[in-house]
């Protein structure tokens, strides 16, 4: 049951990631699921030891863990932009 959540919330913060970089046109729900599970590894690696709070993929769910797995899958998708466009938005 873990899991599902796991994929279910990681699904919600990519959709909320692509909202905020404006790329949710392009993306679809398998994709949303993707970057904010690997956003969330992003910012598991990146933010969590300068905030000292832990990601959704380390199965916590408080609203510090949620904001650094947004971050990284922001972080994630304007990387991804960068590559694409030459341009992050």
């Amino acid at each position: 049951m873990n899991l599902v959540i796991w994929l279910f919330v990681g699904g919600i913060l990519g959709w909320v990631a692509s909202l905020i970089m404006r790329t949710d046109a392009k993306q679809g729900l398998l994709l949303n699921v993707v970057v904010g599970v690997v956003g969330a590894m992003l910012g598991g690696w990146l933010i969590s030891p300068l905030l000292g709070v832990g990601t959704i993929n380390q199965n916590q769910f408080s609203l510090g863990a949620l904001s650094v797995s947004l971050g990284g899958a922001v972080i994630l998708l304007a990387v991804v932009n960068l590559v694409r466009s030459g341009s992050a938005r």
